[in-house]
């Protein structure tokens, strides 16, 4: 039973002590073992980052709900329909779980002044949150790698973001066929402008067509309705004006730039007319990495240039360009193609027969820890220790490929047994199952070859 009570200002929840009490819908535990995907995962993207020279950033999950609201628009689903916002009772003021990473990274940005010295290169994994309906591949707190380069104007650092996206999916191990790149320009906010003027005409000349999103939308934010998933205006939009055909000489250079480092580096990708970002601050070059094997969900990286968001949130003008890629869709990617991680688990698992030999198997585990080892210690329970049946059981289920056996006999001699679970075999112990606890140091690393 629950029931809500007021203490002041505040209203409070009490809720029986004897009532289960779930998660918030949408918003997903990671257990093991699922969680050792999470990990192996971002671990390979720490070491691509490393190696494209991108230094981690870490801003608060909480920021002023202004940010978003000035950063993404009024007009958009976002803002609209999407965050989680409320106001602090302590002080009045306006909060918001983000809905997104780069606004809260611009931010720090401005406000530290942590481009004084020159531009930056910047990654981040955050958890985001949108109030939507749960589904597969989209879900009410979700994670993203965030890429930033900010205070790079030419297309090189475009180009470099493209081909950090595909190397960081060659590194997961994701066959090349089953994504694909699409590419656009947005051109600059002149040139928008005179496109958008030509959009609203097209839209207005054919408004008996429009559904109530895309009426709403014509004078606000008409670039998406070209997003419409509507079937019954697909022939409106597909004839709407495409912003490619008001490119100027310069905006189209840049595009020729970043196709011609494509180009070379062999990576192929589709012109897309209809790919569109829907805030003004987005211009020239976007693009998005777009698979077949998630249905509706396909999409599981998208990026662009974004020069305009500096300025608009009160820093000076700043020429940026990143990427978003969405955790949960490439997780359930690599389980569509076949791709899985390799086994997670401890190197060893001591058996422990007798919780009188517990000193000495804590010291020895500690030993071999020191050394590098990984070692997953059997522990007892309310019923005790457990046989040496149910420990060997435990000792394979782990994963481990050695099992150490503290046995009685074994620690008379003040040795322990080395005894092979899995994998290949390592001469250098299966030559003598007893190793010397005086010595850990001096076979621990045998463990590991």
């Amino acid at each position: 039973m629950v029931e809500k009570t007021t203490a002041g200002p505040v209203e409070k929840t009490v809720v029986s002590k004897s009532e289960k009490l779930a998660g918030v819908k949408g918003m997903n535990d990671i257990l093991p073992p699922e969680s050792a995907r999470w990990e192996w995962f971002e671990a390979k993207v720490r070491a691509l980052m490393a190696r494209y020279a991108y230094a981690n950033v870490r801003t608060p999950i909480v920021e002023p709900t202004a940010l978003f609201v000035r950063g993404l628009g009024e007009v958009t689903d976002i803002v609209e329909k999407e965050m989680y916002s409320f106001v602090d009772s302590m002080n009045g003021d306006r909060l918001t779980l983000r809905p997104e990473a780069t606004a809260g990274i611009v931010r720090a940005m401005v406000e530290h002044n942590a481009l004084y010295n020159g531009p930056m290169r910047v990654w981040s994994a955050v958890p985001l949150f949108r109030h939507e309906r749960p589904q597969k591949g989209r879900y009410r707190q979700f994670h993203q790698i965030d890429v930033e380069a900010l205070g790079f104007a030419g297309p090189d650092v475009d180009a470099e973001q493209i081909l950090m996206c595909r190397a960081l999916l060659q590194n997961l191990g994701i066959p090349m066929e089953h994504v694909r790149l699409e590419l656009n320009s947005l051109g600059q906010p002149d040139e928008r402008m005179a496109h958008r003027a030509a959009l609203i005409a097209h839209f207005e000349a054919h408004a008996d067509v429009l559904d109530e999103d895309a009426r709403r939308r014509l004078h606000s934010n008409p670039l998406r309705i070209l997003d419409t998933k509507n079937p019954a205006m697909q022939a409106i939009v597909n004839a709407a004006p495409q912003l490619m055909d008001f490119l100027g000489e310069a905006s189209l250079a840049h595009l020729n730039a970043v196709r011609a480092v494509l180009d070379a580096a062999g990576l192929a990708y589709r012109i897309n007319p209809r790919l569109v970002r829907g805030m003004d601050y987005y211009n020239l070059t976007v693009f998005e990495w777009i698979t077949d094997k998630l249905g509706s969900q396909g999409t599981v990286c998208g990026g662009g240039r974004y020069d305009g968001l500096f300025e608009q949130l009160g820093g000076k003008p700043t020429p940026a360009v990143g990427w978003g890629m969405g955790v949960e869709r490439m997780l359930l990617l690599l389980e569509a193609v076949g791709v899985l991680p390799p086994p997670s688990g401890p190197d060893v698992y001591a058996i422990v027969p007798s919780a009188d030999a517990m000193p000495v198997v804590m010291a020895s585990c500690e030993a071999l820890r020191a050394a590098g080892v990984n070692v997953q210690m059997h522990a007892g329970t309310t019923d005790g220790m457990g046989s040496m049946k149910s420990q060997f059981k435990k000792a394979d289920g782990s994963g481990a490929r050695y099992a150490l056996i503290f046995g009685e006999t074994e620690l008379a001699q003040g040795c322990v047994a080395v005894k092979h679970l899995r994998g290949e075999k390592n001469e250098a112990l299966t030559a003598q199952a007893l190793q010397p606890l005086a010595d850990i140091a001096g076979w621990a690393r045998t463990l590991l070859s």
